[in-house]
């Protein structure tokens, strides 16, 4: 077998080998942030649930408060909802309305806030600040896992448009850029819900 027929075999496996490589780093990246989302969604379903407790907390000193309570609940409603059409499909709209939705769930729960500031037993409540804890908690882990997967939608964005993967991503089935996860009021919830005692 001639040299230059050994070298030619060498350099069509190390193309195979490369385009490969690339195959397996796009489905690597996407996995990740398809995992980072799912991270989102694990915080903000914890916090959908801590909303009621606080809530009915709440609800048991500050019964003639019931619009602003009634506010928080329907945001949360709506916000859980969303996040169950965002879940199955992580792009797009579903991303935008499930940020718009937690831009009013976060309105709300200010609101919700500055009434509880009015109520001393209530800030005084074990259960009360036990579960306010809980949310400025959840609104830490979700502001980390929604950094995480913003960081993984750019990571996976620049490979695939980088090149040589851009020639290949769309054959192998990444067809466009994943969209990051936004919220239309960014400034006001870069930090969690203020709870005063």
């Amino acid at each position: 077998m001639p040299i230059s027929l050994i070298i030619i075999l060498l350099l069509v496996v190390a193309v195979i080998f490369y385009i490969v490589g690339i195959f397996n780093r796009l489905v690597n990246l996407r996995n990740r942030y398809q995992n980072g989302f799912a991270q989102i969604e694990v915080q903000l379903k914890r916090r959908y649930d801590l909303i009621p407790n606080l809530v009915e907390t709440a609800k048991a000193y500050m019964s003639h408060e019931r619009e602003t309570l009634e506010a928080v609940i329907s945001a949360r409603n709506d916000a859980s909802a969303l996040l169950k059409a965002a879940a199955s499909d992580p792009s797009g709209s579903a991303l935008t309305q499930l940020a718009s939705a937690e831009g009013i769930l976060q309105g709300a729960m200010s609101k919700l806030n500055i009434v509880m500031e009015n109520y001393p037993d209530l800030k005084a409540n074990q259960n009360m600040a036990q579960l306010s804890e809980e949310l400025t908690s959840t609104e830490n882990r979700v502001a980390f896992a929604r950094q995480a997967f913003n960081d993984a939608v750019t990571d996976y964005n620049s490979y695939r448009q980088s090149f040589p993967p851009v020639f290949f991503a769309a054959q192998f089935g990444h067809n466009k850029n994943a969209e990051l996860l936004e919220f239309a009021d960014s400034e006001q919830i870069q930090s969690a819900p203020k709870v005063s005692f």
